[in-house]
């Protein structure tokens, strides 16, 4: 495989990689806070910075330095996934009602510091599934690191295009009814609640995070 090709694959795989639902659903409930187009779309962006650094931080070691991750390990980053779509999913839904109203006209600063943390969150527990993905292709480790920084500017790209995808619906609906925010903002943030309770089951007790035999497998 020649370098273009291999940099082509990298970045539409980061594509579809940003189409993951746990992805989706944290960012989404982080945009719904706004309901302007162009703060949606940096979310998106900066989520996408979040994810990107620890994914080449943690990936390069792998590469470079032959890190192992143990299966616990593994979970616990993964577990941080479920922690976080659940911190989401409640701040959407006990958001203080003196401030609703700014978030409801589009007027609430857009949380990009929450959009960032949650990217490293995302990036951190995919950097061991991208790696084992990199080094069943590319074996010169230079390529390998090469390829972990495209794969993260495709993600970033496909999760700034699904939050301006999703800000301009939200905009047009909150424009014509002013209670849409309000109800996008509840309903995004009781899907990645949800989301991320199923998530604290599956990783804690059905892989075994808390218990003595855990079983992983990167994803």
């Amino acid at each position: 495989m020649n370098l273009f090709t291999l940099l082509g694959l990298g970045l539409l795989l980061g594509l579809r990689h940003a189409a993951d639902p746990d992805h989706v659903l944290a960012v989404t409930a982080i945009a719904a806070r706004t309901r302007r187009v162009f703060p949606a779309t940096l979310l998106g962006v900066v989520w996408g910075l979040g994810h990107t650094l620890t994914l080449f931080m943690v990936g390069a070691g792998i590469i470079l330095f032959n890190w192992i991750v143990p299966p616990r390990v593994g979970l616990a980053m993964e577990f941080c996934v479920a922690l976080a779509l659940v911190t989401v999913g409640l701040l959407n839904l006990g958001h203080p009602r003196q401030r609703t109203s700014d978030l409801d006209r589009g007027a609430g600063r857009p949380p990009a510091g929450r959009a960032f943390v949650v990217g490293l969150v995302h990036g951190l527990a995919g950097s061991a599934a991208v790696v084992l993905l990199v080094l069943a292709t590319v074996r010169e480790p230079g390529w390998a690191c090469g390829y972990l920084l495209v794969f993260g500017l495709g993600t970033l790209v496909g999760m700034a295009l699904i939050t301006t995808g999703f800000a301009l619906p939200v905009a047009t609906a909150a424009g014509a009814w002013g209670g849409a925010g309000r109800l996008i903002r509840l309903s995004t943030g009781a899907l990645s609640l949800v989301f991320g309770l199923w998530l604290v089951y599956h990783v804690g007790w059905r892989d075994g995070l808390f218990l003595t035999a855990p079983h992983w497998t990167p994803q």
